[in-house]
């Protein structure tokens, strides 16, 4: 019989979190998580949106500093091209392309 244990953050999209909270929602070092666009310049007063895209940025910005062995500025450079990506396609699916 194989066992496995998810562990998982249930998050609702009106929290916000600090940086400290953040990484530990995604189990990162807070050097790591610096690429993110907090709502704030403030960086003791940084927050982050709890919806699904905050985690899930975090989550491919580890990946990609991990795997890819990729620099800060190269990870938050590809953030945003996926972000550019993502916002084409939604242009595309409302102006009826498949």
């Amino acid at each position: 019989m194989n066992l496995s244990v998810t562990h998982g953050v249930v998050v609702e999209e009106e929290v916000q979190f600090t940086l400290v909270e953040l990484s530990r929602a995604c189990g990162a070092d807070v050097e790591q998580l610096v690429v993110l666009t907090p709502s704030s310049d403030d960086a003791p007063r940084w927050r982050f949106g709890g919806a699904g895209a905050t985690l899930r940025h975090a989550r491919v910005a580890l990946r990609l500093t991990h795997n890819l062995e990729l620099s800060t500025t190269s990870t938050a450079l590809v953030l945003d091209l996926f972000d550019e990506i993502e916002a084409l396609r939604s242009r595309l699916r409302r102006l009826g392309s498949p």
